[in-house]
């Protein structure tokens, strides 16, 4: 994997802001309109290469393909796995839609009820149907699966449509390297009892399956990200709306065995992993801090990991880094920006937190990146996306007078 050898290299997180034209054939899809796959392809073919240059232009050294082929960073996978069928739900009217963050539901129920009627559509273009956005949000966003057999690996054809799109927006175009962000074995929205004798047993068999997934993203020349989050102490856990923060510890840990399964043989310099804790521009009062699962964080066998950095709650937390020993050969890729508001960072302001990092952890082990996506699914838009170009420019604009900076001493 690349390093900031000789100045801060930048990248993101993966999930970019889809263009309406891709929007509206996911939400066909997604209420069971008339779909035609083939112009999907043509039209997602078409929006890979526009971003990827579009990424090229702002400066980004490392892009992702925005994961324009994907409903959402970890549902797409529903499409991938055998032994998964998606069932229907009871309709509820969109204001309805409830976030699973029980402590924040507690803590702040007039804010969450209102956040609730609105962070699915806040920024959808003005130009999609707000009838066909609500059937969708009422469908429970096509997320909803049941396990009806053993968990199988079927996305061959998606991953290297995937691939192959990337590849020939790449062409012409000067990175230092490229990701693809790949869910994690972790589906927690099935019940598996019917099927597998315990829940390690079924993580380990998404683990199996999702391997095929990341070995092919490996094998085409990419670095493959895990892209979710650990729990945190504001999550559920099947069967349990108020775990204690010792049972979410548990689970967190069996998740990371399964993680390290389903990389078992890919080469840790080519694997990343990114940390969330919540995309949501929510109180984040309950989020666990940074020094109570860094040890989890970093037995994952990744050389690379993305953490949040430019969230409020977590901004501080570089200075963790002053007394946990960041491993030999690992790298740091704090958010320097932030994807939950619009207001755009400015680049001296990017320079200061880059230069935290490179403080405590040295300048050649820190690449900018972003704290999480800017659209983690089709109803899941965080920023403008005129804001989400602005955001990353001054994310390489910082970059640079960081590197003027730590390469002039």
């Amino acid at each position: 994997m690349k390093r900031s050898t000789d100045r801060i290299l930048t990248t993101h997180v993966g999930s970019l802001v889809r263009p309406p034209e891709i929007l509206e054939m996911i939400l066909a899809k997604t209420t069971g309109r008339p779909f035609d796959q083939a112009e999907f392809d043509k039209r997602v073919t078409a929006g890979v290469k526009d971003v990827v240059a579009k990424q090229a232009e702002v400066g980004i050294d490392i892009p992702s393909d925005g994961e324009f082929s994907k409903p959402s960073f970890s549902a797409y996978i529903n499409e991938r796995l055998g032994g998964l069928e998606p069932r229907p739900v009871e309709a509820r009217p969109p204001s309805r839609t409830q976030m699973n963050y029980p402590i924040l539901n507690d803590e702040f129920p007039g804010f969450m009820a209102q956040y609730n009627t609105m962070y699915r559509t806040m920024w959808m273009p003005m130009s999609m149907d707000r009838g066909l956005v609500d059937d969708a949000l009422s469908r429970g966003s096509g997320e909803r699966t049941a396990l009806v057999g053993p968990i199988s690996y079927k996305g061959q054809a998606q991953v290297q449509r995937d691939i192959d799109n990337f590849n020939a927006a790449l062409k012409g175009q000067q990175f230092e390297e490229a990701f693809i962000p790949a869910a994690t074995p972790s589906r927690q929205d099935a019940d598996p009892s019917q099927v597998y004798p315990s829940e390690q047993a079924y993580r380990y068999a998404l683990a199996d399956a999702m391997h095929e997934e990341y070995k092919a993203i490996v094998d085409a020349g990419f670095v493959v990200q895990l892209d979710l989050g650990l729990p945190a102490r504001n999550q559920v856990l099947p069967g349990e709306s108020r775990p204690s923060w010792d049972r979410l510890r548990e689970a967190s840990m069996k998740d990371v065995e399964a993680y390290n399964h389903a990389l078992r043989g890919i080469p840790e310099d080519r694997v990343r992993y990114h940390l969330c804790w919540g995309s949501m521009n929510t109180p984040h009062t309950s989020d666990v801090p940074l020094r109570e699962i860094v040890d989890m964080i970093l037995s994952i066998n990744a050389q690379a990991y993305s953490i949040e950095a430019a969230n409020p709650r977590h901004e501080h937390e570089w200075m963790v880094w002053q007394d946990v020993k960041l491993p030999e050969g690992k790298i740091l890729i704090p958010g320097i920006v932030s994807h939950q508001t619009n207001v755009v960072e400015h680049p001296e302001l990017v320079a200061w937190r880059i230069k935290n990092y490179a403080s405590v952890v040295g300048r050649e082990n820190v690449i900018a990146g972003t704290d999480c996506g800017f659209s983690q699914g089709w109803n899941m838009i965080r920023v403008h996306p005129e804001v989400q170009w602005a955001k990353l420019r001054a994310l390489a604009e910082g970059a640079a007078l960081a590197s003027k900076d730590l390469w002039s001493k």
